[in-house]
Formats: C-alpha cells, sequence, structure tokens
C-alpha cells in the first residue's frame, strides 16, 4: 500500500513522541507510591484521583487540547478532553464523531508479591535493579515477553497493559492530531477521549453514564460515529495489537445463604451456610466443567462461569456461621441472557437441598453502588452486555486500511519476529476474552431516549444497539493482572500512530 504524506508525517511523530510517552506513562504507574500512606487503595477504583489529576496536567502541558477549557471531569468522574479542527470550516453537525476510551484505574498492585517474586521489579517504580531481576520468574509469569534482548523495550508496573499504556497512547495521540491538523490530520472530525474510572470493579459504568445521562439531552454532534477501546489487544500466542471487533458480556450472581449460627461444639443446633453454600458452588463448577447450560459462539466463544469472590458472616472460628455470601462471574455469550443465567443456578440441586433442609436462599444481580472518587453512585445492575461491530463495518475496514498504512511499514522485515506474543505485519482482526468499557455503550433496542441518526450507523441487534466499536491498543491480555505486569513499549509506539491516522482515514471513507 502507497503511503501518503500524513501517513509518514504521524509515524514519525509517533517515533518521536514515544519517550515523552514511556516519561507520562512510568508517572502514571508511580503515582500510588505517594499516596498509599494515606489512602491504601489508591489508584485502585473509585480511588483514581491523584493519577487523574496529573493526566489533565500532562494534557494540559504537551499540547494534547488546544485550550484548557478542554480537559475537565464530567459528574461521574471521567477525565475528558476534546480536539477538533475550528478552522476547517465545516459545521459541528456535519462532523464525524470519534471516541477513544481507555480506564484510569488498576487493580491491586500486590507490591510485596512483586517484591519476593520478581526480584528487582517494583509494583509502582517499575525495573528498579536489572541485575537483581528474576527473568526466569517473569517468564514463568507472564503469558509473552519478547526474547531477552528486546527487555529494554519493556516498561512494568501495575497498570502498564491494563490500561494505562492505552490512555497514555490516547492523550499523545490527541497532541499529534492538534500539530497536523493543518495537514488534514482533523479535518471534519471531533475527537472525544475519555479516561474512564471503576472500570475494574464496574465494567463500562463510566460510557453507561455517558449513554443514560448525557446523550438522551445531547446534540448530535455528542453522538459516536464509532469508538476505539484502547484495552491491549495483544494474545500470547497469536500476536500483540489485535483490531478487536467484540467481546462476550458478564454478570455478577450474588448468591446469599443465611443458616442458624450456634457454638461449633454442638453443630446440630445449628444450619451451617457455609458447609450448604460450598456444595452450591461445587455443583455449579460441574455443570460448568460438564458445559450444562451454556452455549458457544464461534466468534466470541462460550460462556463461562467461576465463583469470584466470598464473604462469611460468623461469630468466631468456633462457630457454625449466620451467613455466607458468594459471587459468580458469569461471561455471557451470543444467545446467553441474565435471566437464564440466574434459572440455572436456581435449578441445582444444592440449591433445593439447602432450602429443604431450613436455609434461606437468596440468588440475585447486585446493583454497584460504591461512590466514584467525585461522589457519583452508578446504581446500575451488574449486567454488562456484549457487543459484535461486523467485520463487514466501514470501521473495521478504515481499521485495517489504517494499520497496514501506519504500523506494518514501521515494523520489521517479516521473519521468525511474528510468532506468539509479538507484532504482525498483517492486522489481525480478532475479539477480546476479558471485558472492557465497550460493554458500557449498548441500550437496548426498546430504549427512546436516544435519538441517534441513522447516518450514524449503529450497531442493531435484535436485543441492542451500539455505536461501531473496535479495539487497539498496547499490552497482552495473559499479562494483565499479574506478577510483573509490562508493556512493550513499541505497541506504545504504533497505537499512537494508528490513533493519529484513523480519524481522517475513517472520515474519508465515510464520506
Amino acid at each position: 500500500m502507497k503511503q501518503t504524506t500524513l501517513d509518514h508525517r504521524i509515524s514519525a511523530l509517533a517515533k518521536r513522541d514515544l519517550a515523552l510517552a514511556k516519561k507520562i506513562l512510568a508517572e502514571a504507574i508511580r503515582i500510588p507510591a505517594d499516596h498509599i500512606n494515606e489512602d491504601p487503595e489508591c489508584g485502585l477504583s473509585n480511588h483514581e484521583g491523584p493519577r487523574l489529576v496529573y493526566l489533565r496536567e500532562q494534557i494540559i502541558e504537551i499540547g494534547a487540547v488546544r485550550d484548557p477549557k478542554d480537559v475537565g471531569f464530567d459528574d461521574f468522574g471521567n477525565i475528558v478532553w476534546t480536539v477538533e479542527d475550528i478552522h476547517d470550516g465545516i459545521a459541528q453537525d456535519d462532523k464525524t464523531i470519534i471516541y477513544l476510551d481507555g480506564h484510569t484505574d488498576t487493580v491491586k498492585a500486590l507490591r510485596s508479591q512483586w517484591a519476593r517474586l520478581g526480584g528487582g521489579v517494583d509494583a509502582y517504580d517499575g525495573l528498579t535493579d536489572p541485575k537483581t531481576l528474576r527473568r526466569d520468574v517473569l517468564k514463568s509469569e507472564l503469558g509473552y515477553l519478547p526474547p531477552e534482548n528486546e527487555w529494554n523495550h519493556l516498561l512494568f508496573g501495575r497498570g502498564s497493559a491494563d490500561q494505562l499504556g492505552g490512555v497514555i497512547s490516547q492523550i499523545i495521540a490527541t497532541r499529534i492530531l492538534l500539530e497536523l491538523a493543518e495537514e488534514g490530520a482533523l479535518t471534519g472530525c471531533i475527537i472525544r477521549s475519555y479516561g474512564s474510572v471503576a472500570e475494574e470493579d464496574n465494567d463500562g459504568g463510566g460510557p453507561m453514564f455517558l449513554v443514560q445521562k448525557v446523550l438522551p439531552t445531547a446534540p448530535p454532534n455528542m453522538y459516536p460515529d464509532v469508538v476505539i477501546l484502547t484495552e491491549g489487544t495483544g494474545d500470547a500466542n497469536k500476536g500483540g495489537l489485535g483490531i478487536y471487533r467484540g467481546q462476550r458480556g458478564r454478570m455478577q450472581i450474588e448468591v446469599i445463604v443465611n443458616g442458624r449460627s450456634c457454638h461449633g461444639s454442638m453443630p446440630w443446633e445449628g444450619l451451617n451456610p457455609l458447609e450448604f453454600g460450598s456444595a452450591i458452588i461445587k455443583e455449579a463448577a460441574i455443570a460448568y466443567e460438564n458445559r450444562d447450560g451454556f452455549l458457544d459462539d464461534p466468534f466470541l466463544g462460550h460462556g463461562t462461569r467461576t465463583a469470584s469472590w466470598a464473604v462469611l458472616d460468623s461469630p468466631s472460628d468456633c462457630a457454625v456461621p449466620q451467613e455466607f455470601r458468594f459471587r459468580f462471574d458469569r461471561r455471557l455469550t451470543i444467545g446467553e441472557t441474565a435471566e437464564v443465567a440466574i434459572a440455572d443456578i436456581e435449578r441445582l440441586k444444592a440449591v433445593s437441598v439447602a432450602r429443604e433442609a431450613g436455609l434461606e436462599v437468596t440468588i440475585r444481580i447486585p446493583t454497584y453502588n460504591s461512590k466514584t472518587w467525585r461522589d457519583y453512585t452508578p446504581g446500575n445492575r451488574q449486567v454488562y452486555p456484549g457487543w459484535v461491530t461486523p467485520a463487514e463495518h466501514l470501521a473495521i475496514r478504515a481499521a485495517e486500511e489504517c494499520y497496514l498504512r501506519v504500523i506494518t511499514p514501521n515494523l520489521p522485515p517479516i521473519g521468525s519476529h511474528e510468532t506468539k506474543g509479538a507484532l504482525r505485519s498483517t492486522p489481525r482482526i480478532d475479539r477480546w476474552i476479558f471485558s472492557t468499557d465497550g460493554v458500557g455503550f449498548p441500550v437496548s433496542i426498546n430504549d427512546t431516549t436516544l435519538q441517534i441518526p441513522e447516518s450514524k450507523n449503529w450497531i442493531v441487534t435484535e436485543t441492542v444497539k451500539h455505536p461501531a466499536m473496535f479495539g487497539i491498543g498496547p499490552g497482552q491480555e495473559q499479562n494483565t493482572h499479574k506478577i510483573g505486569e509490562c508493556v512493550d513499549t513499541r505497541e506504545l509506539q504504533h497505537t499512537i500512530a494508528f490513533l493519529s491516522r484513523f480519524p481522517s482515514l475513517f472520515r474519508e471513507k465515510n464520506l
């Protein structure tokens, strides 16, 4: 494919700004270290404040917005910044609206475990001592690492792959878009870039706020034509930087088993919810192993269920407990519904046995009520719908071409490096295994609060409607949430180039 001048310019600026991206990313990872004494949960869901304040400062300082007023926080707590070419002569309502989305919260660091297992690497400070780095341990912990002679490209730390690298890519991309506005990089486009909060706890909560509270009363130029999710799209076996066009949905199923507490020396006086509840968990696990009640989809894969969380209410460790509360993480593939998933737990024999013995068993979908760092209470049911953007959609075709224009020409020649999790010279179209903010955008097909112009070409299924979505982002799925989490910064550079080139390319093809 013949490259244009804009292709070359964007590729050069992405390479130029890689050092800046690495610097901002390393500091965004490190920030909780300054605050964990007063807030041990700093950086986690609903505790992102210090990191977000820093990111806003950087967005302004490096010129990733035209004016400081173009970046701020919405009521939910998401950081939002907007860029466009105000001199392109195109009316606001005629512009192509592109959302960039990445979450800014991370999971718990387990800092002491990093030190014990990884040696010279810290969850916040990254690589601290290459000489004591336990390379064999990291190789066993992580899904994919490049050859050791390429480890100089790795940036370590909690959030490097999930998903701070994607958010930093958004920041640098909007800087480049503004720099190249006069060369057509932003012509006819408005970019709304989001750094969402509490995604790890409440997938898609930020976008849910947007589609439920903002868009219903918003002008047409707020409705996206396409959403690009910058969650990591690397796979340890298939390659880095895939273009992902779908994911399964997920839900939480909470089971509350109430028994009768008594002294542990006289268990016949009580009804033990831990023992009856454990039987429910065991039967549910066997049912999943046998795929009893689970559908399979050739693209998204099969539905899954696993016990993921538990709390025991007991007077002491020498008593029969009063209550056992636990949850299943249920991933929903195409054709599966929350109602059927609940019914599958209700029909377990162990549930009937517990009730017949006199215990109270409640099975429900929990509501997410933890306040965000801006004191907003989401209040949503913990059901997060899956989605698929058809392969033939213009957004996916444009994404493939964008990859060939600004990523493929900047990779080493085809050779043995194109194995396992390494970058590929041709775009890999696939889907996520885990969840992303994308689950926050679908709304019921019966929703009448959104007046979506036909020109937006949203995806409409039998149950939901949503904007065209796809993902591309630095990081391997199998490296997230693990000791030694890291990102190959070459993926950072190529993501920046992609995000900088896609708007004008998509606009051109959409006219």
